[in-house]
């Protein structure tokens, strides 16, 4: 699995996604396709099934149409998605 700030750049509807941590257990371990964004949620396509899932203080896991899967955080998510493309994320590395 591989961390990298560049997600914060790219567009997530209609990627695969799970919820790796969340501080509601009935939310952990959703796994379905991003069908909507908003600036604090994603609307997951689970099984038929819309799941609305804050992104503030949940961890997810994105798989890509190539196989690769990317851990974030969701308080680096939070905002409207065409306002992240201006973010910057100062790399620790």
């Amino acid at each position: 699995m591989r961390i990298t700030p560049e997600i914060i750049h790219q567009e997530l509807i209609d990627v695969e996604m799970k919820v790796a941590k969340s501080p509601n257990p009935s939310c952990r371990g959703l796994t379905g396709k991003v069908i909507n964004e908003t600036r604090n949620t994603f609307t997951l396509l689970n099984i038929d099934e819309e799941k609305i899932i804050e992104k503030k203080s949940h961890v997810f896991h994105f798989k890509f149409s190539d196989g690769t899967i990317i851990q974030v955080d969701g308080n680096l998510l939070i905002g409207r998605p065409e306002d992240r493309l201006k973010k910057n994320i100062r790399r620790l590395w």
